[in-house]
């Protein structure tokens, strides 16, 4: 199977004997290996080793929401809608699906003898950059805002694609990218993210170390960008400092692609190609995305970089590919036996399809929803409406029976119902060709279902072309919150029909709709949801799913109420600094039933630095249907006269509660959940009373009474 016999075959007895431990075997093989061997071997393509029968290998590979870049794949929301669930055991599930296809089409690759790109079962996810603000065009990646959201979903996420084997690893994860990136996309070869120790550790850092303490991670990328002066990719700081002496990082950090090559070519701290490689091997990144360490023999003999150095990174390098069971018997790896028949099988479609119900957001509802499917007309219009590619958002496999917005709503109402379609406009070009259209059949129809938005020709990496028209790229970061100006002017001229609209957003960023919210019946905020991405919307704006998914970031009112893009102080950025009344804050989303909070306890009045505090509240569902709620606990300290979050979201639970049914819900807080950060990035609990608040939104921003209950804990040295 893959070839492993011929593989076997030929490596030292040493190397072969799987009963060694996996640190010998590995070094046992570099201590065979020639220089340029060893230095092609830390190359993100890396080449076959012929003698010893080891078959090339790429290194790059991506699955945020799905293996990509692969083929046919199961294509599941993107991880900004997947955050939106504030379900971690879902989170858990689609990497579990992930990791199998990823495994299946490994396998079935080398079968064939391929070893190209996006085959392997080394994968650069996930992105837990925090979205400090919404123009950056990367966030669709991310978990959102919130550094405890994004750690908790990461840390799930990871140990789902890694595994549970005490031997091997069923993918190595990656998380990227390290550290601080945020845009701006244009200017990441070059861009020097100035950031305090206390944003550092308070706001950038946190899912990072979770990553490595709690989940073990492979595998960490450095960021293109600088951090305070040094490139991320080369910083002692980081890779040294931090990620090894500090958290006790095992595994191997790699580079961004070109980004060492950027040590010369954009950040100029060095002057050749020779001391690009000397000063990123030294200083802890082990593998090179792109063709910088073809200059390490000229570092080496220049005296810029020792040997031993290279075997230390080439030794963290190989274990990975040992731990992932590349260089013993298919019987001995527990993963090599999973059929290619589970490639997009009905149970990954049906998770396709539950996680994309999950991630939907409903904004507004003046009571328009949910529809009748027994409408007598409804007008299905917009940019997005139509579109298979926006519902992927980037880095994406290739689903075989995607759902459209539009498709979904046919398919969801009665056959007695009309339902008429029309783009109305395009996603941004400045062109009203189609507007007479749009509005003749919204004077037609009942209900007008206006799906627009975004897309990746908007928001996205730079110069990325993937899911963009053909000889375009990706628009990279964007200027503005608001929808785009033509489908703003559309929105007007169909509300001015008379006609109720419901207004579907597919976007994978915060966008800020001031009129619509004020003028438009209901707004749904449906991400980039995958490849079921229409089956979920139908059966969202038809009642066969009562929506549950809350914001895991800000949308903000105006692109006026946040600092300068490029500036990377917190201050006035996200819910737990900014102080301006946002149109929509993190943690919201409404239901088509109504939850109570009530009866709220702790489990002590007083909270000592070495004891957990026990947190119970009652949830009840006292509407007319059944539905999930999403309760978040927000801690929020005393003023200290130093900086610390207005709030900060310390745990959450999604539950399912019937008509008139209640549960109890529990949460446990250390002094660790009180803690804030001090200038210089430690870790201080402050003496003083807490408020402990629960409830189905950020405190402060319940949509009806009794959506919210607090009480005060006092914490004593």
């Amino acid at each position: 199977m893959d070839d492993i016999a011929t593989t076997l075959a030929k490596l030292p007895d040493t190397v072969r004997d799987h009963t060694r431990p996996m640190p010998d075997r590995a070094r046992a093989l570099i201590a065979h290996l020639t220089l340029e061997e060893k230095i092609a071997q830390l190359l993100h393509d890396a080449p076959a080793i012929e003698r010893f029968g080891i078959p090339p290998y790429n290194w790059w590979n991506e699955c945020s929401h799905g293996v990509a870049r692969a083929g046919r794949a199961t294509v599941f929301p993107h991880a900004i809608a997947q955050a939106a669930t504030f379900n971690l055991d879902l989170i858990a599930r689609i990497g579990r699906a992930v990791s199998d296809e990823a495994r299946a089409k490994h396998h079935q690759a080398a079968r064939a003898g391929s070893y190209r790109d996006y085959y392997g079962l080394t994968f650069w996810t996930p992105n837990i950059n925090i979205f400090r603000d919404p123009r950056w065009g990367r966030g669709q990646e991310t978990y959102g805002e919130d550094p405890y959201l994004t750690a908790r979903m990461a840390v799930a996420y990871i140990k789902a694609l890694q595994g549970d084997h005490p031997t091997y690893y069923k993918l190595a994860a990656c998380s990227k990218h390290f550290a601080a990136h945020s845009g701006p996309e244009r200017l990441r070869h070059e861009f020097d993210a100035r950031v305090s120790e206390y944003d550092l550790w308070d706001t950038y850092l946190p899912a990072f170390e979770a990553t490595v303490r709690e989940a073990k991670v492979e595998a960490v990328m450095g960021a293109y960008t600088r951090l305070n002066g040094e490139p991320c990719c080369a910083s002692p700081t980081l890779l040294q400092r931090t990620l090894r002496e500090r958290w006790g990082f095992a595994g191997h950090v790699v580079s961004d692609c070109g980004a060492i090559e950027d040590l010369y070519t954009g950040h100029k701290v060095v002057a050749t190609p020779a001391e690009a490689a000397a000063l990123a091997i030294n200083n802890g990144c082990d593998l090179c995305c792109g063709c910088a360490y073809d200059a390490l023999a000229e570092a080496v003999a220049l005296g810029l970089v020792s040997e031993a150095t290279i075997d230390q990174a080439l030794q963290r390098v190989l274990l990975a590919r040992f731990r992932l069971g590349m260089f013993d018997p298919p019987d001995q790896v527990p993963y090599t036996a999973i059929p290619p028949e589970v490639v997009d099988c009905a149970a990954h479609r049906a998770l396709a399809v539950e996680a994309a119900c999950e991630s939907l957001v409903l904004l507004k509802n003046d009571g328009l929803l949910p529809l009748s499917k027994n409408l007598r007309a409804l007008a299905v219009i917009g940019p997005n409406a139509n579109e298979v590619e926006v519902m992927l958002g980037n880095y994406y496999g290739q689903p075989t029976e995607p759902v459209t917005m539009l498709e979904g709503i046919r398919r969801a109402v009665s056959s007695e119902t009309t339902v008429y379609a029309a783009q109305g406009c395009h996603l941004a070009a400045d062109d009203e060709s189609g507007f007479a259209e749009a509005e003749r059949l919204a004077r037609l129809a009942d209900v007008v279902v206006f799906v627009g938005g975004l897309s990746q020709v908007l928001e996205g990496e730079d110069l990325q072309d993937e899911g963009v028209p053909p000889g375009t790229t990706s628009q990279g970061d964007r200027a503005a919150l608001d929808l785009p100006a033509v489908q703003q002017r559309l929105l007007r001229r169909l509300h001015a029909t008379g006609t109720p609209i419901v207004l579907v957003i597919l976007s994978g960023s915060a966008v800020s709709v001031v009129w619509e919210d004020e003028h438009l019946s209901a707004i749904v905020q449906a991400w980039y949801p995958g490849q079921a991405g229409g089956e979920a919307v139908a059966r969202v704006l038809f009642g066969d799913y009562n929506p549950a998914g809350r914001l895991p970031v800000t949308v903000y009112r105006s692109v006026d109420d946040l600092p300068p893009f490029e500036d990377y102080n917190m201050r006035g950025r996200t819910y737990r600094y900014c102080d301006k009344p946002p149109l929509y804050a993190f943690g919201h989303g409404l239901s088509y039933t109504r939850f109570a909070y009530s009866d709220l306890r702790l489990s002590a009045a007083r909270l000592t630095p070495d004891a957990a505090l026990t947190v119970s509240v009652t949830v009840a569902n006292i509407g007319a249907r059944a539905g999930d709620e999403v309760a978040q606990l927000y801690v929020s300290g005393p003023p200290v006269g130093a900086p610390r979050p207005l709030r900060a979201l310390r745990g959450f639970q999604r539950v399912h509660l019937l008509p008139g049914q209640a549960q109890t819900v529990t949460f446990t807080l250390t002094s660790a959940d009180f803690a804030r950060v001090d200038l210089a990035g430690q870790r201080v609990v402050d003496a003083g009373h807490y408020e402990v608040a629960v409830g189905g939104c950020q405190p402060g921003f319940e949509p009806y009474p009794g959506a919210a209950v607090s009480a005060t804990v006092e914490l004593i040295p």
